[in-house]
């Protein structure tokens, strides 16, 4: 079964979930054929593993605080982001995200152009 996307110009709510964050899920928000947008939601000490994908993305974290690890030439980079903060990464760069404490973020990824 697909999941229910947005519409064109259908708002959707990423506000801060606040006590629903602990029982809030990960969602995507909605798909075209260019972008992606989801909610990722990671309790504190969870893992998001390594993995890449094709087009750039952004990492906007909407409330707790995650730490973002990349691997470039080589290398492991940790970036921490609290709520307001927002990150760029390249496409095809390796990455993986952990829950410090509860947190949601909104991710966008560029599908093609």
């Amino acid at each position: 079964m697909a999941l229910p996307h947005a519409a064109p110009a259908q708002p959707v709510d990423v506000a801060p979930l606040g006590a629903a964050l602990t029982s809030t899920q990960s969602s995507a928000l909605f798909k075209s054929p260019g972008l992606e947008v989801m909610r990722l939601v990671l309790p504190a000490g969870k893992v998001f593993p390594p993995h890449k994908v094709d087009g750039e993305i952004t990492l906007h974290c909407l409330e707790g605080e995650l730490e973002l690890s990349v691997l470039t030439d080589g290398a492991e980079q940790r970036q921490r982001l609290r709520a307001g903060q927002l990150c760029y990464l390249e496409g095809g760069v390796t990455h993986a995200v952990t829950g410090i404490s509860d947190a949601s973020a909104l991710v966008t990824i560029v599908l093609g152009r």
